[in-house]
């Protein structure tokens, strides 16, 4: 009788650290689904900031490639006055 007794006692415990494991698991699995959600949302946010980067670089690359383009047509027309300016002397 008193080896039935200890072995309830034994399964008691047993059983009170299955639940509490159990909880435990729970808790982890909330973390672990609450890091994934926050994981892709930084992923999701870096990629929008990439895109945002890859723009700025282009819009960058396109304004100096604007530039370039004045600076050409403000150089052709100083070019084509200073060609007038020298017909003018030899005529």
């Amino acid at each position: 009788m008193e080896s039935l007794d200890q072995l309830a006692k034994k399964l008691d415990l047993l059983l009170k650290k299955y639940a509490a494991l159990e909880a435990e698991n729970k808790r982890l699995r909330e973390t672990v689904s609450e890091q994934s959600r926050s994981v892709e949302s930084l992923t999701k946010k870096l990629n929008s900031l990439e895109q945002g980067m890859v723009s700025v670089n282009l819009g960058a690359t396109s304004a100096n490639e604007e530039e370039k383009d004045n600076m050409r047509r403000q150089l052709d027309s100083v070019i084509t006055e200073i060609d007038k300016i020298l017909n003018t002397l030899n005529d």
